[in-house]
């Protein structure tokens, strides 16, 4: 099964925008935190889920800002329902 996570990001200014995280991102992450994807479902950190929404981000172009700069102006990054 192809495994794309739908996450849901709610920046600062009220603004909402759901990306989905694809096999590019998954590697990055992977390599970044040096664990694998498989342990997010026991082990997730908030900075896990915020670092794979922004790594979503710069790869389509929602942004150019560098993951600290990013973080100023997000409020929440959460798992998007994909049954909708």
């Amino acid at each position: 099964t192809a495994m794309n996570i739908s996450m849901a990001i709610t920046f600062t200014d009220g603004e909402k925008k759901t990306v989905v995280a694809k096999a590019r991102d998954m590697v990055a992450f992977e390599e970044h935190f040096q664990m694998s994807m498989a342990r997010l479902e026991t082990d997730m950190k908030m900075t896990h889920m915020f670092w794979l929404a922004w790594h979503v981000c710069k790869r389509t172009g929602i942004t150019k800002d560098d993951f600290e700069k990013w973080l100023d102006n997000v409020e929440l990054v959460e798992t998007a329902d994909s049954g909708k």
